[in-house]
């Protein structure tokens, strides 16, 4: 972990990509049906995946380099409490492994795609009020 003069900035580095994550998921699902939904699935699932980091970060706990979204869920239990369903938190971590590549998996539809981001937005939202004002300033 790094060291606690240097925390808050690592904690504002994190909510900055978690943010620029949602503003791109946010805007790219304004191209409606014509949009790529697996592009905004991802994005939505980094910008949850980067604010559990966040909090984990500032809570000085240590967390593996993972994009699994229940792993990371399971380390902040203690710390916020996130009712993100065990089917949501597979499905966020699939967008940012299984969906990111081609294969053999159903389309992602424009209201999955809607759904990602509301979650995003929701566990944006629950993680905020933990962190430093000064990571969350401006954004």
């Amino acid at each position: 972990m790094p060291e606690p003069e240097n925390v808050r900035a690592i904690v504002r580095e994190w909510v900055e990509k978690a943010e620029n994550d949602l503003k791109t998921a946010a805007h790219t699902l304004k191209l409606g049906s014509n949009g790529p939904t697996d592009t905004v699935c991802f994005h939505a699932q980094q910008c949850v995946e980067k604010y559990l980091k966040a909090l984990l970060v500032f809570k000085g706990i240590d967390f593996p380099k993972t994009h699994d979204i229940g792993e990371l869920t399971a380390l902040a239990t203690d710390l916020v409490r996130l009712e993100i369903p065990v089917a949501e938190q597979r499905r966020l971590t699939a967008y940012a492994t299984i969906t990111r590549y081609p294969g053999d998996y159903d389309p992602i539809t424009l209201s999955e795609a809607r759904r990602a981001v509301a979650l995003a937005r929701k566990v944006r939202k629950a993680i905020r009020v933990y962190l430093p004002k000064e990571a969350t300033e401006g954004e």
